[in-house]
């Protein structure tokens, strides 16, 4: 049998390609949505968290007497009263055996290392009951010294954890002289030192906080044979199965169900202390049992992301062709290693290179405990922090040669005929067209005009410059594979499955392991079958979340839905029209190989007799008149585990005003051209694309985590956590270019996290264009007018004294005191400074 396609050549398919609204907005918009909290149980009690204060304390003892006599209220418990039941909270990616990971109680017992740690639960009968009940828990501390500066942490001078002796908890190294795929880079750097150009820079990633539309929600039902978990997480299976691991609960009396969930960002990408803790008093009481964050506790005490030192040694000849980078990272992990841990600045080992050909390369990376929230996945993942760093470096080296930015970009990327190419870092990019990319985006954005308006505000001294930004990047996606993932230590695979039922009236089931919290996969995975067998859009149901109906899957994060989630769709697809050849030949009365399978309809070649798939599912399912052998049924399973990632890539260029006597900044223009190979719904890409770009834009302008020198959060609002709206941004322009992937066969990349990795660096390097003249060359993130006008008049009385600085040493104790963005560092060309 053959499967054909009779559109033209080149026509673009029935549904994929087409810009479908989601079939997931009616109920979204309409207030028809399940959220976790809207889910009310008979006889369900309320749970409330009492916290700690303090960012490090030894726990001297709790009373409970006067909020168990509260109103409503059933219980309190404490770490003591929850040790035999409560679990543990695990880190799934220990870096190596020497990984130093303090443990995890979900209800601290003797002792609290970060402020926001829960020291007991009230079970009331209400909400607010248990919350005017937490009131009323008497707690007493004694307070320990807390470290909270990342580089006096890595200095072990204060500990904050005392028992393990050291804030040290792992140090990975990828060196490419090493593993046999590139140069020695000391050698390049010694050997720039007397004859190229040796640029060394310091940046600050600073600490963002994931700030997800919902907040986290969990309800436990305990009553009945199964075990049942309703979460607002990313991460229906790797909970089962972590809470299974950690409680000593079979699997098989645990079901875990993720609902509609508003939002993740890699901040519900974590078993959390409130769902073990919720679990425990749930069995306790055997009764169901909820628990509902505030927004501050979100904020307090959700993981954090990013939050790293960065330094970086680039060398080059005199002409701008690179020849080495150094990379040396300090990662700071928080208070404890969450799931992901150490792993997600590791990510960037690979990224750090991005789309440049350099010949050697190493990357070092410190991960250290404080007394601060853990931090762990955000979106992007390790890769954003990679990205910033060589896209600012690159400007640097423009700079020093005295070429354009793209200039120099284009000089050292990859080519467009070189691919597939294998980097220094041991990574083969399978496709890709740096040059188309850039074409487009500097058509879009009219770069040559800009640049001249540039020259003249700057020849007229305009007291508002205009600077622009470039950011060319690429990423890897589709975390999967998993032979490389067992490489790394990471505990679990990287496979994806999906499962298709095709039902006696016609419509098909989708079963993914893959879990939406806002990408629209029930819109897009209803394409794809659609295209694939050949049935009505309308007529495809997806199903997902719930592992007692979607038993087998890893869930969602990394940009692997598609590329990975959906990839098994499609060969589930496949296997239902292999399944259900033997069936069509016999009610046609014909061979197999005489069948051909077009748009949805197996047809006898040469005839016009034929006989839809739907009524072949009919017929099946009654099972009168099965050939021998077959079975009534035409589902079908399928389990997908990629060969390496996918790499998507883009560039894009941002055009910003900077007011030099006031230091705010104003966003002229944004382009983006993205490469995200096969697109199945433009509008969802759209979205994605928008939302990426200002969660990266809100990093370089606004958002930021700040702590004051106790450790306490002092950013545990919206009033002080300043997340952008749309009246902060502007419209965006946003393009395509398109170099299928090799590594599935719907020819996709992932996309959900593009812009987030590539705006933080085009803002950035947009600011600091305008404003290099003056003497600026680094303005630490968040670049609020604050810091940008430091910087001008550091940049002033540099230039003043005709002198170089090296970078200041920002002292994070004082996080909005004295963060200048001044000269950061000489370039040496041929060994002078």
């Amino acid at each position: 049998m053959t499967i054909t396609d009779d559109r033209p050549e080149g026509a673009s398919s029935p549904e994929v390609g087409k810009s479908r609204i989601r079939k997931e907005d009616q109920r979204l918009i309409t207030g028809r949505t399940r959220w976790t909290d809207n889910i009310v149980l008979p006889g369900m009690l309320h749970l409330a968290m009492v916290r700690s204060p303090f960012a490090h304390a030894t726990i001297t003892a709790v009373g409970t007497d006067e909020a168990k006599a509260a109103p409503g209220v059933v219980g309190v418990f404490t770490g003591e009263d929850l040790k035999d039941i409560q679990g543990v909270n695990a880190n799934a990616w220990p870096l190596n055996a020497e990984q130093v990971t303090p443990t995890h109680l979900p209800v601290a017992i003797d002792r609290v290392a970060c402020a926001g740690e829960i020291v007991a639960v009230v079970v009331a009968r209400t909400a607010a009951e248990a919350r005017d009940a937490a009131e009323l828990v008497d707690v007493d501390y004694d307070e320990l010294p807390a470290v909270l500066d990342l580089k006096q942490a890595a200095a072990d001078a204060v500990l904050a954890h005392p028992d393990l002796g050291t804030n040290k908890s792992a140090f990975w190294r990828l060196d490419t002289a090493e593993q046999g795929s590139g140069g020695n880079v000391d050698e390049a750097i010694a050997k720039a030192r007397t004859d190229g150009i040796v640029i060394e820079r310091e940046y600050r990633q600073q600490r963002l906080i994931p700030a997800f539309m919902e907040p986290r929600s969990v309800v436990v039902d305990p009553t009945g044979e199964q075990l049942t978990v309703w979460s607002a997480t990313q991460i229906p299976h790797i909970l089962r199965f972590l809470i299974a691991a950690t409680t000593g609960i079979p699997e098989s009396k645990l079901r875990v169900v993720a609902p509609d969930v508003g939002g993740g960002f890699g901040g519900k990408l974590q078993t959390t202390p409130e769902e073990f803790a919720t679990l425990a008093v749930a069995r306790r009481l055997g009764k169901p049992c909820k628990y509902t964050e505030t927004r501050s506790e979100s904020l307090l005490s959700g993981h954090h992301g990013r939050d790293q030192w960065q330094k970086l040694t680039l060398t080059a000849e005199k002409d701008g062709t690179v020849t080495g980078l150094k990379v040396e990272l300090l990662a700071d992990l928080g208070a404890y290693v969450a799931i992901m841990g150490g792993g997600v600045p590791v990510l960037g080992a690979w990224m750090f290179n991005s789309i440049y050909k350099f010949p050697a390369y190493q990357f070092n990376c410190q991960t250290v405990l404080t007394n601060k929230t853990w931090v762990d996945a955000y979106r992007g993942a390790g890769r954003p922090e990679a990205t910033y760093a060589i896209e600012r470096l690159m400007d640097e080296l423009a700079v020093e040669v005295g070429v354009d930015p793209l200039e120099i970009r284009e000089k050292n990327w990859i080519k467009h005929e070189e691919f597939p190419f294998t980097t220094v870092a041991g990574m083969t990019y399978d496709s890709g067209n740096y040059e188309a990319a850039t074409a487009r985006a500097k058509e879009l954005f009219g770069y040559d005009a800009l640049r001249e308006e540039q020259r003249r505000r700057r020849e007229g001294n305009d007291p508002v410059q205009l600077g622009i930004g470039v950011s060319t990047f690429t990423e890897m996606c589709g975390l999967a594979p998993s032979r490389i993932l067992g490489s790394l230590n990471y505990g679990a695979g990287g496979w994806e499955s999906a499962s298709i039922r095709m039902l006696a009236t016609g419509k098909v089931e989708v079963v993914t392991g893959v879990s939406a919290h806002g990408q629209g996969h029930e819109t897009a995975w209803s394409q794809i079958v659609a295209d694939r067998l050949g049935v009505p859009f309308e007529d495809v149901e997806v199903l997902h979340g719930d592992t007692q109906v979607a038993p087998k899957g890893m869930d969602t994060y990394g940009s692997r839905s598609l590329v990975v989630g959906a990839e098994a769709v499609v060969r589930a697809a496949d296997k239902v029209i292999e399944k259900a050849k033997p069936m069509a030949a016999h009610l046609l009365e014909a061979s197999v190989d005489d069948l051909e399978f077009t748009r949805g309809r197996f047809a006898v070649k040469g005839t016009d007799k034929g006989l839809g798939i739907g009524e072949i599912a009919l017929a099946t399912w009654t099972g009168h008149n099965l050939p021998d052998g077959v079975e009534p049924s035409l589902d079908a399973d399928a389990t997908f585990d990629p060969e390496t990632f996918s790499f998507p890539h883009g560039t894009h260029l941002c055009a910003m005003e900077v007011d030099t006597e006031t230091g705010a900044t104003t966003m002229r223009k944004y382009v983006c051209v993205d490469d995200i190979g096969n697109i199945v719904n433009p509008l969802i890409v759209e979205g994605q694309v928008h939302g990426g770009l200002v969660q990266g834009i809100a990093q370089a302008l606004w958002e930021g985590a700040e702590y004051d020198d106790q450790g306490t959060l002092v950013t545990g609002s919206f009033v002080d956590y300043t997340l952008p709206t749309s009246a902060d941004t502007i419209s965006f322009v946003t393009d395509h270019t398109t170099s299928p992937s090799t590594t599935n066969t719907l020819g996709a990349k992932g996309v959900g996290e593009a812009g987030t990795i590539a705006s933080t660096p085009a803002v950035v390097n947009a600011i600091v264009d305008a404003v290099r003249h003056l003497g600026v060359n680094d303005i630490v993130m968040p670049c609020t007018p604050e810091r940008v006008w430091k910087a001008i008049q550091a940049g002033a009385a540099v230039t003043t004294e005709g002198e170089r600085e090296a970078a200041p040493h920002f002292d994070e104790a004082a996080p909005n005191a004295d963060l200048p963005g001044g000269p950061a560092g000489p370039a040496t060309q041929g060994g002078a400074q």
